[in-house]
């Protein structure tokens, strides 16, 4: 018969985090990464978020990544400076260097990484190739799961039914 997990273990970050991976989010979420050129005009970039109900694109030059353009790329660089989105270059105000983050990083190795960089977004890349990208959104919700998943576990022990 097997022995059972002490209750510190069920609500173990650590152990839970060693679980949830970003391959695991890419996996539910799908690995479709929406791109556009440096050159392309911010009301493109734009345009093409909204279209998507996406949050940021990678900027891609002749197929390397050379940055991320995203909703507060536009707001703090474009609205609160007086630009016009029309005129103004998605190589003008995307973020670069990128923070990136590999399939094999925990959730949590993630959340602080975004956290420490003070960035929403993050490309994903798999052997130098972009595998996909998280937001902080999909952070929050594999968090929310885990730890929905840790009650129902804790529930569980708590009145003596814990399968065996």
């Amino acid at each position: 018969m097997e022995a059972k997990p002490k209750i510190a273990q069920l609500a173990d970050p650590k152990l839970q985090a060693g679980i949830e991976t970003i391959a695991s989010i890419l996996k539910a979420k799908g690995s479709q990464v929406w791109s556009v050129g440096p050159d392309a005009t911010v009301y493109e970039a734009i345009a093409t978020m909204a279209d998507r109900r996406i949050g940021c694109l990678a900027v891609i030059f002749e197929g390397d990544l050379v940055g991320i353009v995203g909703e507060r790329d536009y707001a703090r660089k474009v609205i609160l400076r007086g630009r016009s989105s029309r005129e103004t270059l998605v190589r003008d105000i995307m973020s670069s260097p990128v923070i990136t983050v590999t399939p094999g990083h925990t959730v949590y190795d993630c959340l602080r990484i975004m956290s420490a960089s003070r960035v929403r977004h993050v490309v994903v890349l798999d052997g130098g190739q972009i595998a996909g990208l998280v937001s902080i959104g999909d952070l929050v919700n594999s968090v929310l799961s885990m730890q929905a998943h840790t009650i129902d576990r804790l529930q569980t022990y708590i009145i003596n039914k814990y399968p065996e």
